[in-house]
């Protein structure tokens, strides 16, 4: 598949992104890619967040590729089971936040616990650091594998955000050729 054959729906994380994160970038280089925007970026609630994915996924006109970033990650599981079914090709989903086990989120983020563990209805690859301050890569390797998903070990590169040294991120962007060659 073919960037131009899908609609790319990139949903961030806690926050969102700013202009500096590879997601914004992403949504302006990529011509059929754009930011789901969420109504409270820094007081997220888990209930509005997948709502508003189903909501996304459903208005599209073509097929979809999502890519979440973070708590965006957990969203889109979260929205997985009340996606119409077939329109999503797949999922990108980068630096899977452990809200269930890190210490010190704050209790907007803990909200979105527990993280659903049944199968992804889509083919979904996982971008996993080593060294994320947010998830073991242990932990995001069992979530991994219960969704269904491939697994990317993308060494130490914290929690693959401008605070980590991915702006652009060009691997990421490898990747998703990568991915989109397969769907």
């Amino acid at each position: 598949m073919k960037t131009a054959d899908c609609d790319i729906l990139i949903l961030p994380g806690l926050g969102g992104s700013g202009e500096d994160h590879w997601q914004a970038r992403w949504a302006g280089r990529l011509a059929t890619g754009r930011l789901v925007e969420q109504d409270d970026w820094h007081n997220p609630d888990p209930d509005a967040w997948r709502e508003r994915i189903v909501e996304a996924v459903s208005e599209a006109t073509r097929p979809v590729v999502l890519i979440a970033h973070s708590l965006g990650v957990v969203a889109t599981v979260l929205a997985a089971p009340e996606l119409p079914a077939g329109v999503v090709r797949g999922a990108i989903l980068v630096a899977f936040p452990d809200v269930e086990e890190t210490p010190n989120l704050p209790d907007a983020v803990r909200r979105f616990a527990p993280v659903p563990r049944d199968p992804l209805p889509f083919p979904a690859l996982v971008v996993a650091s080593r060294n994320d301050p947010y998830c073991t890569y242990e932990r995001a390797e069992d979530f991994a594998s219960s969704w269904g998903a491939s697994l990317v070990d993308a060494g130490e590169s914290g929690h693959i955000n401008p605070a980590s040294g991915h702006g652009p991120w060009p691997e990421g962007l490898m990747r998703l050729a990568g991915f989109m060659k397969d769907l």
